[in-house]
């Protein structure tokens, strides 16, 4: 296949970065904390530039995921490790070694537990809490099969941001997104702030996969009349050639386009670009997202 030089520049310069010292130790003390990130499992492009900055997405409940997307690398199986109870103390840990001003952490979407893994999401926001005090946390949270007793249960504990990824557009879900709801999605983010308006709702779209532009913009929409507050939206890029193939690159101008449609609607924030993934950037995100949010409180 080939990629297009922003992305091919951009993903060599990263893969540098992960030989540093700083990209080493942080990988020292993730195995040291037995913590799984995102960053590896997903095989994300920026995890060099964000391993050297001391800096990673938390992956909790383990690494294996009970669904089957065809876009992801996550390892897949219907039944799952057992939770691990110690986990969530372990975050906090590194959250606090790290001195970490904001935390996000997210989790394979586990249908075999009851809560779909709430409670635990719950702990790791309490636990960062006590242990870091002022430090930000996103939970970038599965659908929980609409479930809203646990979506309520995240909210209890009051992150910074609930984020929950609407990933495609609507078209696409049968095919590469099975077991997901498009609609559910949508209410998963609706709900967030009916249960508690003081917190922040983020979503993802990724670009790619065969929508049209119509789609992509529809999706937007479909986001803005959620209340959701921030959106990345970024490129997708195959993790193998066994995963759903790639149907188009997105230039760095059409994503501008689409980021300045987004603000259009009434985002507070928006992150568009080739590289950008759910949790790139995203203390600077909810920094600004927050400032509009209580100016318009004020007014």
């Amino acid at each position: 296949m080939n990629y297009p030089s922003w992305i091919v520049n951009e993903v060599r310069k990263n893969k540098k970065d992960l030989r540093g010292y700083s990209a080493s130790a942080t990988a020292s003390d993730l195995k040291a904390y037995r913590l799984h990130t995102v960053c590896d499992e997903a095989l994300c492009p920026n995890k060099g530039n964000c391993f050297k900055s001391g800096e990673a997405t938390f992956l909790i409940l383990g690494d294996i995921c009970t669904r089957n997307c065809g876009f992801c690398a996550v390892k897949k199986s219907a039944k799952p490790l057992p939770i691990d109870e110690e986990e969530p103390s372990r975050v906090a840990d590194l959250v606090a070694k790290w001195k970490l001003k904001y935390a996000v952490f997210t989790s394979p979407t586990r249908d075999d537990l009851a809560d779909g893994g709430a409670r635990h999401y719950a702990r790791v926001i309490s636990e960062i809490k006590k242990k870091s005090p002022g430090t930000g946390t996103e939970p970038l949270i599965p659908d929980f099969k609409g479930d809203l007793k646990s979506l309520e249960i995240v909210l209890s504990e009051n992150p910074s941001v609930l984020a929950h990824n609407i990933e495609m557009a609507s078209g696409l879900y049968e095919r590469v997104r099975k077991g997901a709801n498009y609609k559910t999605s949508l209410m998963i983010l609706k709900q967030s702030k009916r249960i508690n308006l003081n917190v922040l709702v983020k979503s993802g779209l990724m670009l790619g996969l065969g929508e049209t532009d119509s789609e992509i913009r529809k999706t937007i929409e479909d986001l803005a009349t959620t209340g959701c507050d921030i959106l990345n939206i970024g490129q997708y890029i195959p993790p193998s050639n066994s995963h759903w193939k790639v149907k188009k690159f997105y230039s760095p101008e059409e994503f501008a386009t689409y980021e300045s449609f987004a603000i259009s609607l009434g985002f507070k924030a928006v992150l568009s670009g080739p590289l950008v993934r759910s949790s790139y950037k995203a203390r600077e995100l909810y920094l600004k997202a927050n400032e509009k949010f209580f100016n318009n409180i004020s007014l």
